[in-house]
């Protein structure tokens, strides 16, 4: 193998590690969340974040940001907001007799969209827009957002009352969804010691221009044809289970992952494939970023619904029911 091409995977790999356990010196337990967060950066998603309150969603994202060279910006999601909250308006100056364009806080590298379910459609409709675009339409004029732009956008899965729930082709925008669990008993005392002093300071070893190197650098890296059809037939097998040998499941399933399921289960790959060092996607690279694509991808079905059925247990089905490709044909081609 090239040792250039070694040491441009190496150099990448080396470098978002150590960011990692920088960020790792104020957050404790959420090794998956943080992992999955720069995926989606590289990868240019966004991640939608379920989980209580108090398990760190707002400080991660704000560490993140401080360690990766990034702006940070929250907005925290009432019934009240109107679009102009979050994008901007034009102002009118009288000493000028002029209109400005005052700028609203989806103009930041790291959004933090908190509880987004307790807006109302129109405003959740305006974030999803910038989410796609890149961009916001003030007065008739373009504003693109800074470049790396990741929304990670939370909801509380233990209030419906006074909430506005995303639209199944709404949330189907979101690259990941991750659940977030409550931290192990050595992990919370750990967060719990750590509170008693001052927190810690983080360093920025990143910037955003070496994001968007890598960025380019997470695009070089091989994907299989056998792990591209992998990727299809996971999602294929939400959709049509009977064709995959899971009828059972047909009844528990009203609607499958949309085809950018797979694509980004394929994008998002590569960018962990990067993360590890390697120059080839590997079957355990989808298998590990499956769950987090393409749970909330899948509708269920009121029996589902009423047996207490998830789509992680859906999920968990189309994985067994689903041939792995053999890595041993990936790495002689890679």
């Amino acid at each position: 193998m090239d040792d250039t091409h070694t040491h441009d995977r190496d150099a990448p790999r080396k470098a978002l590690q150590d960011a990692l356990y920088e960020i790792k010196r104020v957050i404790v337990g959420q090794d998956a969340m943080l992992e999955r967060l720069l995926v989606s950066l590289l990868a240019g998603g966004h991640v939608l974040l379920e989980g209580v309150p108090g398990l760190a969603k707002t400080l991660t994202v704000r560490t993140a940001a401080r360690v990766l060279g990034g702006s940070f910006s929250r907005i925290q999601f009432t019934p009240d907001l109107v679009p102009a909250d979050l994008i901007g308006t034009r102002i009118y100056r009288p000493d000028r007799g002029t209109f400005e364009t005052s700028l609203g806080p989806v103009f930041a590298n790291f959004l933090l969209a908190d509880e987004i379910n307790r807006a109302p459609a129109k405003v959740q409709s305006a974030l999803l827009e910038v989410m796609q675009e890149r961009q916001v339409t003030i007065a008739g004029q373009a504003h693109p957002v800074p470049q790396p732009f990741i929304v990670m956008a939370t909801q509380n899965p233990i209030e419906s009352e006074g909430t506005y729930p995303l639209p199944e082709a709404q949330v189907d925008r979101f690259l990941m969804k991750i659940v977030v669990d409550y931290p192990s008993t050595g992990e919370e005392a750990a967060v719990v010691g750590r509170s008693l002093g001052e927190e810690a300071e983080v360093r920025e070893l990143l910037t955003l221009d070496h994001l968007q190197h890598f960025a380019v650098a997470a695009r070089s890296i091989m994907v299989d044809r056998e792990l591209i059809g992998y990727a299809v037939a996971l999602a294929d097998a939400t959709r049509r289970p009977n064709e995959h040998g899971i009828g059972d499941i047909a009844r528990l399933v009203e609607f499958g992952a949309s085809p950018r399921g797979p694509i980004g289960l394929v994008q998002a790959a590569r960018v962990l494939a990067l993360l590890r060092g390697r120059g080839h996607v590997t079957s355990a690279d989808i298998r590990d970023l499956a769950g987090d694509v393409l749970r909330h991808r899948i509708v269920l079905s009121y029996d589902a619904l009423s047996e207490g059925v998830t789509a992680d247990d859906i999920l968990e089905r189309v994985l067994e029911a689903v041939p792995t490709p053999s890595d041993d044909h990936i790495r002689r081609v890679a």
